[in-house]
């Protein structure tokens, strides 16, 4: 009975460290996979178009329903126009009214600046997205991210700081180019300004785009040509917004400093900008495995299954071969 009652003793202390061991390899196992799993999504992947579509027109559908959903504080955006305006006067650099005045006598250079605002924020942009989609489609994502991330911030900055655009400033001396030339150029004046907030001119998402467009063409784009004018957009939409008077030029460093957000966030969550990525990255298959192998692999040779096991090393488990006994040996 002493040698039964040892036994089960020993049997529970032998038992006792091998279930923590299995408990410690299931959460390292779980962790592991936890793991896999981010280290998948933080990398680049093979964007599908549908997905993409879809995606950046849900994406558009909301920045519009949450920027209009923002209340219109009239006497409050008024009084943040003012002292902009004022701020701008204090630092030397108040040329808006000036130069949107000059403009606005060439007419027919200031209703292609309408046009130009109304137009090519959505189809450069729009452009762009395709353009990387198409040649670098193993950047597309993280530079995608910083568009989304900093149009999300502006959402933060309409809410917090109402603004109204210098042609609805009271008494002073800004011309709305849209409304003396009969233009469509503006989504807040003539008969769109019931569909679109006008007093969310902080900051400025036609610089904020504009500016990530130039960017990316100019760290991406081969051809001299393409990288200047890279360059040349959004210095061109800069000139554009104000001598439209739909922006003060603060407006446009508040646009940058948001894109500045978005290129932090994609950082953050893909370890590098977007042009240090790998310009191609292969389509995978439902579990991470690519779906084409690469080209130039060859196909594995069958193998018959003589020569299979000629080639295997012998089996312990199997008797070893009768070796032939020298005559006269016995």
């Amino acid at each position: 009975m002493g040698e039964s009652h040892v036994t089960t003793l020993e049997d529970r202390t032998a038992a006792t460290p091998s279930s923590v061991t299995d408990e410690q390899t299931a959460t390292g196992s779980t962790r592991t996979v936890g793991h896999g799993r981010l280290r998948s999504l933080r990398s680049p992947r093979h964007p599908r178009l549908w997905f993409e579509i879809l995606l950046i027109a849900l994406s558009y559908w909301l920045y519009s329903l949450v920027r209009n959903a923002v209340p219109e504080q009239k006497a409050a955006a008024l009084r943040n126009a003012d002292w902009i305006w004022s701020l701008e006067h204090a630092v030397g650099l108040a040329f808006e009214e000036t130069f949107n005045q000059a403009v606005n006598s060439v007419t027919w250079l200031i209703v292609s600046m309408n046009y130009y605002y109304a137009t090519l924020h959505f189809v450069v942009t729009i452009g762009v997205l395709v353009w990387l989609f198409r040649r670098h489609p193993g950047r597309y994502a993280a530079s995608r991210l910083i568009l989304f991330a900093t149009t999300a911030v502006a959402l933060l900055g309409y809410y917090l700081f109402p603004l109204a655009p210098p042609r609805l400033m009271n008494g002073g001396g800004f011309i709305d180019t849209v409304m003396v030339h009969q233009t469509w150029g503006s989504m807040a004046s003539g008969n769109f300004k019931h569909m679109s907030n006008q007093y969310a001119a902080m900051p400025s998402m036609h610089i904020g785009w504009s500016l990530w467009c130039g960017l990316t063409v100019f760290a991406l784009a081969s051809a001299p040509w393409a990288r200047i004018l890279g360059l040349l957009y959004p210095t061109a939409t800069l000139v554009v917004i104000v001598a439209t008077a739909n922006h003060f030029w603060l407006d446009a460093v508040g646009g940058m400093a948001c894109l500045m957000f978005g290129y932090a966030v994609s950082y953050a969550w893909y370890g590098s900008l977007p042009h240090r990525l790998p310009k191609r990255v292969r389509p995978t298959g439902g579990r991470g495995r690519p779906r084409f192998p690469f080209r130039g692999r060859r196909a594995a040779v069958p193998v018959s299954s003589a020569a299979a096991r000629a080639a295997s090393p012998a089996d312990p488990a199997d008797p070893a071969p009768a070796r032939p006994v020298p005559p006269g040996s016995a």
